[in-house]
């Protein structure tokens, strides 16, 4: 019979997710998962089967609670363009203020592994598709406010502006805010 577990399964994905989104898949080792949670490697592997699995994990942790501070930041009152405004905004300034300029997990995973990895590959995807579903739904409320004009593609404009962002946390990683802020304006002039 095994030790039992000593640690949160929860808070160690956390962790592994931290690891993995400064240092990316590859160049996260099992003794950088160790250390960034607190578990040796053997009982990571014990409990979450593999490096691979861990980070599947990780990315579905990502996916989960960035899709839960997207739906939050664009439920806030106000027109539409200016909400969505905020969230791009958000999301850079949470770039440029780190401690270390990583950019988007799912955006790193695309560049790393997007193509060559099947799974890492869905699970960019879902993400794009969640925050797809999550920018429609608010063009499309904006549509009914009246503050989007009715001939706005609010599914082609959610597309567009997930573009957008891949491209702005990629660029975050060497630019800087009035740069960035600059395509936020330019990108949301169309809406």
């Amino acid at each position: 019979m095994g030790r039992p577990k000593n640690f949160e399964p929860d808070v160690v994905i956390a962790q592994a997710m931290e690891a993995f989104w400064t240092n990316g898949y590859a160049g996260t080792s099992p003794a950088d998962l160790a250390e960034a949670t607190g578990v040796a490697k053997g009982s990571l592997y014990h409990a979450f089967g593999s490096k691979r699995e861990l980070f599947g994990k990780a990315l579905e942790l990502y996916d989960r609670a960035g899709s839960e501070m997207t739906e939050e930041l664009l439920a806030r009152p106000g027109a539409t363009k200016e909400c969505i405004r905020d969230y791009l905004i958000f999301l850079v300034d949470t770039d440029l203020n780190g401690p270390v300029r990583r950019g988007c997990l799912g955006a790193n995973t695309a560049l790393e592994l997007g193509g060559r990895d099947e799974e890492a590959t869905r699970a960019v995807q879902r993400m794009g598709q969640h925050t797809i579903q999550l920018l429609t739904a608010r063009i499309e409320q904006g549509r009914r406010d009246g503050d989007v004009a009715p001939e706005v593609d609010a599914g082609a404009q959610a597309q567009f502006l997930l573009n957008t962002i891949v491209g702005l946390r990629v660029m975050a990683k060497s630019f800087d805010g009035p740069i960035l802020h600059g395509i936020i304006d330019t990108a949301l002039a169309a809406l």
